[in-house]
C-alpha cells in the first residue's frame, strides 16, 4: 500500500506543470550559490515581468568564502545590481516550463551582462542557473580588492520560486 501511494504521489507531482515566464506581472524570486574564481557566496534575485518577454529586477550577491590573500570588508563582499532580462522561453518554444533569459545589469561594481535558464517542476518551484560577466569595470586598479570580487565571470545556481 505504501508503494502504491508513493507511485501515485510521484506521478501526480510529475503531471503538475508550472510556466517559466508568464509575462506582464510575473514575479520570480531566486536564491542560490554564487561561484567565482576568488570567492564563493550566496546570490538572491527578484524579477518582475513588464511585458510578454521583458522583465526587470534586482540581484544581490554576498561573498562568504574568499581567497586567503584577499582582505575583504563588507563593501568588497557585497554587490547589488539592477537588471533587465529578455525572457525567450516562449519565443524558443522548447517547453512551457523552461525559460532562457539573456540580460544586462548595472551594479555597484560594473556594467555587465548575464545569461540564465530556469526550469519549473511545478507552479511554484524550479531550478535556475545563470552566468554573469562584466562588460565594463568601474576600475582596473588591481590593488583594489573589488577588482577580484564580483568583477569577473561568475556562475549562480539554485532554486527559483513563482510569487
Amino acid at each position: 500500500m505504501k508503494k502504491l501511494l508513493l507511485v501515485i504521489a510521484l506521478v501526480s507531482v510529475s503531471l503538475v506543470n508550472g510556466q517559466a515566464f508568464e509575462g506582464k506581472g510575473d514575479q520570480k524570486f531566486q536564491v542560490g550559490a554564487n561561484i567565482q574564481d576568488e570567492a564563493t557566496g550566496i546570490n538572491v534575485s527578484f524579477d518582475y515581468g513588464l511585458g510578454d518577454n521583458i522583465s526587470i529586477g534586482i540581484s544581490s550577491a554576498y561573498a562568504l568564502g574568499i581567497d586567503d590573500r584577499l582582505d575583504a570588508d563588507f563593501g568588497d563582499r557585497f554587490d547589488l545590481k539592477a537588471r533587465f532580462n529578455a525572457n525567450l522561453g516562449n519565443v524558443l518554444n522548447i517547453d512551457e516550463n523552461f525559460d532562457v533569459y539573456p540580460g544586462l545589469s548595472l551594479s555597484l561594481k560594473n556594467f555587465g551582462g548575464h545569461v540564465g535558464a530556469r526550469y519549473f517542476f511545478s507552479d511554484g518551484f524550479g531550478i535556475f542557473t545563470e552566468t554573469t560577466f562584466p562588460l565594463a569595470k568601474y576600475s582596473n586598479d588591481k590593488t583594489d580588492i573589488g577588482y577580484y570580487i564580483h568583477n569577473q565571470f561568475a556562475v549562480n545556481i539554485g532554486a527559483t520560486f513563482n510569487l
